[in-house]
């Protein structure tokens, strides 16, 4: 393993780990996504040069409209869960309560 794929794979697993183990407000959560995806963009764009081939050129820049959509619903959905809410703890959310 090169260490720029050690380092993309370390990058992603973190953003994975803080998802999964520091959950206490949206917005980290939100902000261990888009590392998450960043990583998988760069790491994407990394391997089509090193193939050398056009086949997968637009495969990152699609992967990156994915992540900028991504992006925008969740800071939507911060958004209205601060104004319904009053917070972005993800503990004073209420999932059955509507």
């Amino acid at each position: 393993m090169t260490p720029a794929h050690f380092a993309f794979s370390s990058t992603f697993m973190l953003g994975l780990a803080g998802l999964a183990f520091h959950r206490t407000h949206l917005l980290s959560a939100l902000l261990c996504l888009e590392g998450m995806m960043l990583s998988l963009f760069i790491a994407l764009a990394l391997w089509t040069l090193q193939l050398d081939s056009t086949n997968f050129a637009s495969s990152p820049m699609i992967l990156l409209a994915f992540s900028a959509c991504e992006a925008s619903a969740g800071l939507a959905l911060l958004v209205a869960t601060a104004r319904t809410h009053g917070t972005d703890r993800l503990q004073s959310l209420n999932l059955l309560q509507c």
